[in-house]
């Protein structure tokens, strides 16, 4: 889901160049990019509740209509290309992409002419654009969206939280690569400086939750204390602190004079508990700025050394020394 929502992402920029920037467009073109700016804008939100919902928990009515609406993206994001090569007369850093819109577009670039392909090619991406939505409503996606075919499903990082690190595949270079960060240069033993922070980003689905457990229980006995915590979206920042805590310490913060606790005393707690000690900490599946710098706020610079890993799959998230997992090569997979 979240290629669908990337590839959304970058088509409202370049509509805005167009259509609000300095360009001679014709009447006709600039209609029918208006409507595709509308039709878009129409369906984002269908896309937005899609993704709230894990990919495998979807009806294939919507994984089907999710697909045709990627396709349509890709299509419109090389249409948009070749039009800002035609009006600006530069061509874009990613030659690759230009030569398939132009193989799309038939491979005719002279400028009077591409502009009357152009205009043809947007009427085309316009049906298919509408057929797309027409699915939609056809199939009632926000329906079946709201009810997911099986609720009761087991969230898949849970899953990857427990499960053993030794049969799984394709992740050795990955722990190499992430271990190699978190180590002194002199040898393989983490490193005993400042505190270090490693955002490991990359899109759902690519095992961030697997390969950070992978590190939290290989390195785990070198330090006085740690916690493996889950947030997600739209969390109760009061939960994930407590939860710190309790993986920290069970014995200690199971107590429940510490049910009643604010996120402040809470954040208190936790930076009391932490002065001293050389601790590792892993915070999985990070969606919001403001959620990372109310954790934050708890987590001691005390030069013992301590590591924290957060997953996210959003760049902006991240901070500190960042990984970004990609997808396995045919090699490893």
């Amino acid at each position: 889901m979240d290629l669908v929502m990337g590839a959304m992402g970058n088509l409202a920029p370049k509509l805005y160049q167009l259509l609000k920037g300095e360009y001679e467009l014709q009447k006709d073109v600039r209609k029918k990019l208006e409507f595709l700016d509308q039709e878009l804008e129409s369906i984002k939100p269908a896309l937005d509740q899609v993704a709230q919902v894990p990919w495998d928990r979807h009806h294939e009515q919507v994984k089907v209509w999710a697909r045709q609406m990627r396709e349509a993206s890709y299509d419109i994001e090389d249409l948009l290309d070749t039009f800002l090569v035609c009006v600006q007369g530069s061509e874009p850093a990613d030659q690759s992409r230009l030569k398939r819109a132009l193989k799309k577009l038939g491979g005719l670039f002279g400028k009077a002419k591409a502009r009357h392909d152009i205009s043809s090619a947007i009427e085309d991406i316009k049906k298919q654009l509408q057929e797309v939505a027409d699915r939609r409503d056809r199939c009632k996606i926000n329906e079946i969206v709201a009810k997911p075919a099986d609720t009761s499903a087991i969230d898949p990082r849970l899953e990857a939280m427990y499960k053993e690190v030794t049969p799984l595949i394709g992740i050795d270079k990955s722990r190499g690569e992430l271990l190699s960060m978190l180590s002194s240069p002199q040898g393989n033993e983490v490193s005993h400086e400042k505190m270090k922070i490693v955002s490991v980003v990359g899109v759902g689905g690519l095992g961030k939750t697997t390969l950070a457990k992978a590190m939290y229980d290989e390195l785990k006995s070198q330090f006085d204390c740690g916690a493996f915590v889950p947030v997600g979206r739209n969390p109760d920042v009061k939960k994930v602190l407590r939860d710190i805590l309790i993986d920290l310490d069970k014995k200690e913060f199971r107590e429940p004079k510490y049910d009643i606790l604010d996120v402040r005393q809470l954040i208190n707690e936790l930076k009391d508990f932490l002065q001293s000690k050389r601790y590792f900490i892993v915070i999985d599946d990070v969606w919001e700025t403001r959620d990372w710098k109310n954790i934050g706020l708890a987590l001691v610079e005390n030069d013992r050394g301590s590591i924290v890993i957060k997953t996210t799959r959003k760049s902006e998230v991240a901070t500190g020394v960042i990984y970004q997992l990609r997808p396995l090569s045919d090699d490893d997979s």
